[in-house]
């Protein structure tokens, strides 16, 4: 698949098939997430894969209520290492949510490239999410994705035009 094809295709799962994961396209998509340029390089993330039934409906409860995601066979939960989130941008705001961010879009990418779907949830209590998973308390959850073969996705939404959320020379 193209990467623009990719792109339009990464679009928000709203239920998934109950079909396994290959560890080869789980590779991949990990793999493309692990690519993701960072700040500084300072690449701050760390991915929590979760496979296990009892563990993903315990994550479930975490997420303030989110019904139909858990039905995949994978969640990815992507956490920020504030240690390694050092990079500045600006001079006045930490890198790492967009450094973060970038490498779960690329997941989400990859995965449609793969014939996967995602669906991020951002929606979640963190404090929640760290003990089931053991996240240290110095860092933080950014956002959990379920990962499968997409069964249905979320109602299309619009697109904003290009020309207004582009503008050339001045902000306009």
């Amino acid at each position: 698949m193209e990467v623009m094809e990719a792109i339009k295709a990464a679009r928000r799962v709203s239920a998934f098939k109950p079909q396994p994961v290959p560890e080869q396209k789980l590779t991949a998509v990990l793999g493309a997430a692990r690519l993701a340029d960072s700040v500084e390089n300072t690449q701050p993330w760390k991915f929590t894969v979760v496979t296990d039934e009892d563990l993903k409906m315990k994550l479930a409860g975490a997420c303030n209520g989110i019904r139909g995601f858990w039905d995949a066979p994978v969640v990815v939960v992507a956490c920020v290492r504030m240690d390694d989130a050092t990079a500045v941008v600006g001079g006045f705001t930490n890198s790492y949510p967009m450094d973060v961010g970038r490498a779960i879009a690329y997941l989400s990418v990859a995965a449609a490239g793969e014939g996967l779907g995602t669906a991020w949830v951002h929606a979640f209590n963190e404090d929640k999410v760290k003990a089931l998973l053991g996240v240290p308390a110095t860092d933080h959850v950014l956002g959990l994705t379920p990962l499968g073969y997409p069964e249905a996705y979320a109602p299309p939404e619009g697109r904003k035009h290009l020309n207004e959320i582009v503008s050339y020379n001045r902000f306009d």
